[in-house]
């Protein structure tokens, strides 16, 4: 894996506490490890791609979109 999707990785297991799902948007995660939005939506895609997290689209009531839901599998 890229260092960008492993630093990614280890900052969405921090963020899942006891359980394995979290839902911080690709801005907050970008903000907290200082990477760009695109840096974390690649490392995201990698992540996804080697079966470490799956991504679920989460859409609010007026039917615009929200954060995904990151469930992670490892």
């Amino acid at each position: 894996l890229p260092h960008r999707a492993r630093a990614v990785y280890i900052y969405l297991r921090d963020r899942a506490g006891k359980g394995s799902d979290c839902w911080p948007a690709v801005k907050t995660i970008a903000a907290d490890l200082q990477l760009s939005r695109s840096t974390v939506k690649r490392a995201l895609n990698d992540l996804v791609k080697e079966g470490l997290i799956e991504k679920e689209s989460r859409y609010r009531e007026n039917g615009s979109n929200t954060s995904n839901r990151l469930i992670l599998k490892k």
